[in-house]
Protein backbone atom coordinates (compact mmCIF):
# COMPACT_ATOMS: atom_id res chain seq x y z
CA UNK A 1 0.00 0.00 0.00
CA UNK A 2 1.41 3.70 -0.94
CA UNK A 3 1.29 6.21 1.02
CA UNK A 4 -1.07 8.89 -0.62
CA UNK A 5 -2.31 12.51 0.46
CA UNK A 6 -5.25 14.22 -1.00
CA UNK A 7 -2.97 17.23 -1.17
CA UNK A 8 -0.83 15.67 -3.83
CA UNK A 9 -3.94 14.98 -6.20
CA UNK A 10 -4.35 17.45 -9.18
CA UNK A 11 -8.50 17.73 -9.04
CA UNK A 12 -8.70 19.94 -11.68
CA UNK A 13 -10.19 18.36 -15.02
CA UNK A 14 -8.02 20.97 -17.11
CA UNK A 15 -4.59 21.79 -18.21
CA UNK A 16 -3.38 24.75 -15.71
CA UNK A 17 -0.41 27.15 -16.42
CA UNK A 18 1.59 28.35 -13.55
CA UNK A 19 2.14 32.14 -14.72
CA UNK A 20 4.86 33.27 -12.28
CA UNK A 21 3.01 36.54 -11.06
CA UNK A 22 3.25 37.62 -14.91
CA UNK A 23 2.19 41.07 -15.14
CA UNK A 24 -1.26 41.31 -17.16
CA UNK A 25 -3.24 44.45 -17.66
CA UNK A 26 -7.54 44.19 -16.69
CA UNK A 27 -9.41 46.79 -17.59
CA UNK A 28 -13.10 46.71 -16.42
CA UNK A 29 -16.19 49.27 -15.63
CA UNK A 30 -16.35 50.49 -11.62
CA UNK A 31 -19.29 51.53 -9.99
CA UNK A 32 -19.78 54.93 -10.80
CA UNK A 33 -19.28 53.50 -15.11
CA UNK A 34 -15.59 54.86 -14.81
CA UNK A 35 -13.70 52.48 -17.06
CA UNK A 36 -10.85 51.50 -14.88
CA UNK A 37 -7.69 49.87 -16.09
CA UNK A 38 -4.76 48.46 -13.58
CA UNK A 39 -1.69 46.27 -14.24
CA UNK A 40 -2.12 43.25 -11.94
CA UNK A 41 0.09 39.76 -11.30
CA UNK A 42 -1.29 36.94 -13.13
CA UNK A 43 -0.97 34.07 -10.62
CA UNK A 44 -2.64 30.65 -12.71
CA UNK A 45 -3.80 30.26 -16.18
CA UNK A 46 -6.20 27.52 -16.98
CA UNK A 47 -8.48 26.60 -19.95
CA UNK A 48 -12.02 27.99 -18.04
CA UNK A 49 -10.02 30.59 -16.17
CA UNK A 50 -7.43 32.98 -14.31
CA UNK A 51 -6.03 33.22 -10.54
CA UNK A 52 -5.35 37.04 -10.07
CA UNK A 53 -3.70 38.77 -7.35
CA UNK A 54 -4.70 42.46 -7.08
CA UNK A 55 -4.35 44.89 -4.07
CA UNK A 56 -8.16 45.88 -4.55
CA UNK A 57 -11.53 43.53 -4.27
CA UNK A 58 -13.64 43.91 -7.62
CA UNK A 59 -16.93 42.89 -6.91
CA UNK A 60 -18.32 39.33 -8.25
CA UNK A 61 -20.13 38.77 -11.51
CA UNK A 62 -17.88 41.96 -12.74
CA UNK A 63 -17.01 41.67 -16.62
CA UNK A 64 -13.20 41.83 -16.95
CA UNK A 65 -10.89 42.56 -20.35
CA UNK A 66 -6.86 40.92 -19.68
CA UNK A 67 -4.51 42.07 -21.73
CA UNK A 68 -1.57 39.99 -21.72
CA UNK A 69 1.70 41.37 -23.34
CA UNK A 70 0.25 44.89 -23.76
CA UNK A 71 3.08 46.69 -24.82
CA UNK A 72 3.58 43.81 -27.64
CA UNK A 73 1.67 43.82 -31.21
CA UNK A 74 0.78 40.73 -31.02
CA UNK A 75 -0.84 40.57 -27.53
CA UNK A 76 -3.32 38.52 -26.52
CA UNK A 77 -6.88 39.37 -25.01
CA UNK A 78 -8.94 37.53 -23.07
CA UNK A 79 -12.46 38.48 -21.37
CA UNK A 80 -14.05 37.32 -18.48
CA UNK A 81 -15.84 37.42 -14.84
CA UNK A 82 -14.96 37.81 -11.35
CA UNK A 83 -16.06 33.98 -9.81
CA UNK A 84 -14.61 34.62 -6.58
CA UNK A 85 -13.00 37.76 -4.31
CA UNK A 86 -11.28 36.48 -1.81
CA UNK A 87 -8.93 38.69 1.00
CA UNK A 88 -5.58 37.23 1.86
CA UNK A 89 -3.90 37.39 5.00
CA UNK A 90 -1.74 40.48 3.01
CA UNK A 91 -4.81 42.69 2.43
CA UNK A 92 -4.38 41.80 -0.96
CA UNK A 93 -7.27 39.92 -2.99
CA UNK A 94 -6.97 36.50 -5.03
CA UNK A 95 -9.78 37.09 -7.71
CA UNK A 96 -10.98 34.07 -9.69
CA UNK A 97 -11.94 35.17 -12.98
CA UNK A 98 -13.79 32.78 -14.78
CA UNK A 99 -13.52 32.44 -18.65
CA UNK A 100 -15.90 34.26 -21.11
CA UNK A 101 -16.23 31.06 -24.41
CA UNK A 102 -18.05 33.32 -26.21
CA UNK A 103 -15.78 36.31 -26.53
Amino acid sequence: MTDSNDDDLERRSSFRLDMEKELVDITWTDEKAQERIKKIACLDFARGGLKLDCDIALPLQTAVTVLFRSARPNNQKLYGKVLRCIKQDNGWFEIALVLDKDK
